[in-house]
């Protein structure tokens, strides 16, 4: 096992839920209870929805009904439940916050849990009056305040589906979605902002509308106050919505009735839409934040998040049906001020924050460290991508002071949540996960399907769990090429991971990102983290790039803290850290092109430098330009 970094003080042990309910249900360690889910599910996720009180107002016959076929399991199959129920109705009479918005310009909203429940039975019954009814799909075009919450579970509340969608796509981008989701209404705001500059929002809706007939109705937020064309007839302003109207009642959904669907884009044809129910997608975010984030009703969860990312609908569904407060960033960690991110953390005592590698990197590269102690939080949780270690250390050592555990935590949009976890009251090696979530049946496979330890290979699942994806919106066979073909009965994630001998696991990159060096398989991960050793480098994307000789080679685009620097220098220092074997070439580059939240877009980069066709770039943050690559026609 690697050197242990992290170990859990006894206040940690002492709080887990899990733990707490490994000694009720009789088991050693978390291994053991696995073992035991994954042989019976029917005993695991009636515990689960016991233990963890996922409401269901009519019961489920069974816990798995596979008669369709593994790959389309329907789970709690019977039962009724609905998520508006779990995240506010029951919760109404409380005067605990619910939500909290912290706006990219200081500004600050709440709303307590009576208070939310209320906006929530209100918005649904408009909505009905503006003829959305169950089973229709509703598109959110909006920033992360109080009303987007409002606004999934109101949708939730009738039985309709919503489809959440990236605050920065284009017109072209956002059509597309209500086009394959036939939406019949779209729910979005005046404008956002990011780094303090207006973005508006409604004219990109407006021209998605106009490529969507489906859509009959638009609601609009005045969030910036701003002035907006508004057509008569099929718009109207969120504030001028009927305050008392007829109330509807809350759908019964039943547990595989489609909840929510989330969009996710390739780098060819048209995006997944990736379904998710009411009763999968509810237990597997209780279990996630329950059992892997440690998260209580006395907690404050907070993430920089985007609605249209699959984070933003797991924050409404799981902290909120367990009693939790949530907090929403507008924008950026180190806008307007560097120190934002822990001023939020202490304003409202933040117990477990999100945290994706790229955002510390920009903490760390600002040398951002908290003036204060961060006295209420406990942990952080970190998703999104691969670690390097430098920027980890800094996170843990220097911010963290050794006493907040990194929950490491990877999986997907296509499985609602995590496949594998770092327990924060295990001991972990730096950037690493201690096991697979609860009732997970993770593996790593070598080229040949066989599972393979202490080496690198695809990460992949064996079973089936609540919160993986009904499949494609309408679109079956493009769901089961994707995930189901490579190995029979056996679901390929995508990610390049490795496991050792004691359980400690990593995740080294997207497969399809994966270079052939030397013989050897490497993940960008690897090389990128050699590379960041050397102080005077920001922020590193490894691509492999075609090579005559050698068939690939590995190819560094590298921002510099400082630009005085000698770039033969910088070369060599990236030799000495990569090893011959597996050295990059080395460009310096103003920025690194990345999704708005933040990831890194290595396959758009390396189709940009090797002249191939770039893909879908929606999801680009503009502030980040794919132009800044150098092209590999014009170096020669």
């Amino acid at each position: 096992m690697p050197d242990i970094a992290w170990v859990p003080h006894d206040a940690v042990r002492e709080r887990s839920r899990l733990l707490a309910a490994l000694r009720r249900w009789g088991f050693a360690g978390v291994e053991d209870l696995n073992r035991r889910a994954i042989a019976d599910p029917e005993w695991f996720w009636r515990e689960v929805v016991e233990d963890l009180g996922v409401e269901f107002t009519a019961p489920f016959t069974r816990v798995l009904d596979e008669s369709e076929g593994k790959p389309f399991p329907r789970w709690f199959p019977g039962g009724r439940i609905n998520v508006a129920e779990l995240a506010a109705h029951r919760h109404a009479g409380s005067e605990k916050l619910a939500v909290v918005y912290e706006g990219d310009s200081g500004h600050r909203r709440t709303l307590t849990f009576t208070e939310l429940d209320e906006q929530v039975r209100r918005f649904a019954a408009n909505l009905a009056t503006l003829g959305v009814s169950r089973g229709d799909r509703v598109v959110l075009f909006m920033p992360v305040v109080p009303e987007a919450v409002v606004a999934f579970l109101a949708i939730a509340m009738l039985g309709a589906v919503s489809v959440p969608a990236f605050s920065g796509y284009a017109a072209d981008a956002l059509a597309t979605r209500l086009q394959d989701s036939e939406a019949v209404a779209l729910i979005t705001a005046d404008g956002t902002t990011r780094r303090g500059k207006e973005i508006g929002l409604k004219a990109t809706a407006d021209a998605a509308v106009a490529d969507a007939p489906s859509v009959r109705a638009v609601v609009v937020l005045r969030h910036l106050g701003i002035d907006v064309p508004m057509s008569a007839g099929r718009d109207v302003y969120y504030d001028e919505l009927d305050t008392d109207p007829t109330p509807v009642e809350t759908a019964a959904t039943e547990s595989n009735d489609p909840l929510t669907i989330v969009y996710t884009s390739g780098t060819t044809g048209r995006p997944k839409g990736i379904v998710h129910s009411h009763g999968g997608f509810a237990v597997k975010t209780a279990t996630d934040f329950a059992y892997g984030f440690d998260v209580h009703a006395d907690d404050v969860v907070c993430w920089i998040t985007d609605l249209g990312w699959l984070v933003g609908p797991m924050l409404i569904t799981g902290p909120l049906q367990l009693g939790a407060t949530i907090v929403m960033i507008e924008g950026l960690p180190t806008h307007p001020t560097a120190d934002r991110l822990w001023d939020v953390i202490e304003c409202n005592g933040v117990t477990v924050q999100g945290i994706a590698p790229t955002a510390a990197r920009a903490l760390r590269s600002a040398d951002e460290r908290p003036a204060r102690a961060l006295s209420t939080l406990r942990s952080f949780v970190s998703t999104g991508e691969a670690w390097d270690e430098p920027t980890w250390w800094w996170l843990f050592d220097q911010v963290g002071k050794r006493r907040i555990p990194i929950v490491n935590y990877s999986g997907g949009t296509e499985v609602g949540g995590g496949i594998l976890v770092g327990y924060p009251f295990l001991p972990a090696a730096p950037a690493a996960f201690t096991g697979p979530l609860p009732g997970v049946d993770a593996v790593v496979l070598d080229d040949d399907g066989k599972p393979v330890v202490d080496a690198i290979g695809e990460l992949a699942v064996r079973n089936t769990f609540p919160g993986m994806t009904h499949a494609f919106w309408q679109d079956r066979e493009r769901y089961l090429d994707a995930y189901w073909a490579r190995f029979d009965g056996v679901w390929v994630h995508g990610d390049l991971a490795s496991v050792d001998e004691d359980g400690s696991w990593l995740i080294h990159g997207r497969s399809d990102d994966t270079l052939k060096l030397a013989g050897r398989r490497v993940g960008p991960a690897e090389i990128e983290a050699a590379l960041l050793k050397d102080g005077r480098i920001a922020e590193v994307a490894v691509i492999g790039a075609p090579d005559e000789r050698r068939g690939q080679r590995a190819v560094a685009f590298v921002v510099l803290r400082h630009e005085d620097v000698d770039l033969d220098d910088l070369r060599a220092a990236a030799l000495a850290n990569a090893g011959k074997s597996f050295a990059p070439a080395v460009y310096v580059v103003k920025t690194l092109p990345k999704t708005k939240n933040g990831k890194i877009m290595r396959r758009a980069i390396r189709s940009r430098f090797t002249g191939a066709p770039v893909g879908d770039l929606s999801s680009l943050d503009p502030a980040t330009p794919l132009e800044d690559i150098p092209v590999l026609a014009d170096e020669d």
